[in-house]
């Protein structure tokens, strides 16, 4: 629609779901991050186009590429997503001075530190919001969260990152496998078992320990897209995971993990914006620091 000067007007609802497809480079992985079926996305991001009167993507066999026209549009409707968040945050900050949001991925805990951010500020208005790992960095810089507490690695250009503690890579293995028991194991013992892969080639790349220490690729296994899918693709017998854990921690009934030695442990941080340090989040900060600790903590 054109306002009074020509310009157009857009619904940034429209901009953010034409941002997640840009992502994914695929609507059927896109609508289920945004929680929508993918019929509606393909019809919201047409409209989107419609406005704009240009195409923005296009499909292929192997998924979704941008259009020249996508391609120049995606890094200004991000900028236009972070100005309107930053917009309303501003705006949230000077009706509301005691609100805070803490985002958290899968695996990860902060009940400790929440429950004694209320203790210490009563008054305000603490909320948490389960999210994907991937929208760590995004929500943090779009101000839908203040805080976000998830493993590495993930895009932190723009945060400001903590360690809060390492936790061992382990194996998970269905209860019947031939390591299944076994003390440890190290990675000439997976050398030709398939791992699953990521759509991010560099949480792909740890998690898989892709290429190894001497160089080989690690074997192929079937892409996933959600944690739940890989626990289930190893249970089949399709796949074995690394994760992080604690060894010998029985996920489900049919899976048990094995320590892996000789790799790097994963790391649980907290990331916040660049610069932000009011007075709730560096309160959060200072009980993250003190009460998660990893597995082992009170939650």
């Amino acid at each position: 629609m054109d306002g009074p000067a020509g310009t157009t007007d857009l619904d940034l609802r429209l901009v953010r779901y034409f941002t997640v497809v840009a992502e994914h480079r695929h609507f059927g992985r896109a609508a289920t991050a945004l929680h929508i079926t993918q019929p509606s996305l393909s019809r919201q991001v047409r409209r989107l186009e419609q406005v704009l009167g240009a195409r923005l993507l296009d499909r292929t066999p192997s998924g979704t590429r941008l259009t020249e026209a996508g391609e120049a549009f995606l890094p200004r409707a991000r900028a236009l997503l972070r100005a309107a968040a930053q917009a309303a945050a501003v705006a949230r900050a000077a009706a509301e001075p005691h609100r805070i949001t803490i985002g958290y991925a899968t695996g990860v805990y902060v009940t400790p530190a929440v429950r004694e951010l209320r203790r210490g500020f009563p008054d305000a208005d603490v909320r948490t919001a389960h999210m994907h790992w991937q929208e760590a960095r995004e929500a943090l810089l779009e101000h839908r969260v203040d805080a976000f507490v998830a493993r590495l690695p993930f895009p932190v250009e723009g945060l400001r990152v903590t360690v809060l503690y390492d936790e061992p890579r382990v194996l998970v293995v269905p209860v019947g496998h031939r390591l299944a028991g076994k003390e440890s194991v190290t990675l000439d013992d997976i050398a030709d078992e398939p791992l699953p892969r990521v759509g991010d080639p560099v949480r792909d790349a740890f998690w898989r320990i892709d290429p190894r220490p001497d160089g080989r690729p690690a074997p192929d296994g079937p892409y996933v897209d959600d944690f739940e899918d890989k626990f289930e693709l190893v249970a089949s017998g399709r796949t074995l995971a690394i994760t992080a854990g604690v060894p010998g921690l029985q996920i489900r009934p049919d899976l048990t993990t094995v320590p892996l030695h000789g790799v790097k442990p994963s790391q649980v941080v907290l990331a916040t914006r660049a610069g932000d340090d009011g007075r709730l989040l560096a309160a959060f900060r200072t009980s993250a620091e003190a009460l998660l600790t990893g597995p082992g903590e009170d939650r």
